[in-house]
């Protein structure tokens, strides 16, 4: 997926973040890229090192349609929840799809249901794709 990334003020001694805006929304996210050209427009890939927990920080929504967006230090990303065969899921928001393991059962009805996800800001990671 193609975004655009801003660099934002960096405190001594943290992993860069950046202000990333998609077509559904922006959020602060942590840059695995060069911090030479985390300002700009780039082809990336999200991953999420926080596990999906039921009931803790994730839940069922009524609204439909992707959406990513900042409250306070956690980035809340909504989309379509789709359970995998090996215990896994995926979280589909728009045209890109982000994985997650999972800490506890997510019940078998949400599978193809609309749900938010919220994990802290330093758990959310963007990789520029080289191709």
């Amino acid at each position: 997926m193609f975004v655009r990334t801003e660099i934002l003020p960096q405190a001594p001694q943290h992993r860069m973040t950046v202000r990333v805006h998609t077509p559904i929304g922006s959020a602060v996210v942590l840059w695995h890229g060069d911090p030479q050209e985390a300002d700009g427009r780039h082809l990336v890939e999200w991953t999420v090192d926080a596990d999906i927990d039921w009931g803790r920080n994730i839940r069922p929504v009524a609204a439909t349609g992707p959406e990513l967006r900042q409250e306070g230090d956690r980035v809340i990303m909504r989309g379509r929840l789709h359970l995998t065969e090996d215990g896994a899921a995926h979280l589909e928001m728009g045209h890109w799809s982000v994985l997650f393991d999972l800490a506890s059962p997510v019940p078998s009805g949400m599978d193809g249901s609309w749900a938010e996800i919220g994990v802290g800001s330093r758990s959310v990671a963007l990789y520029p794709y080289r191709t």
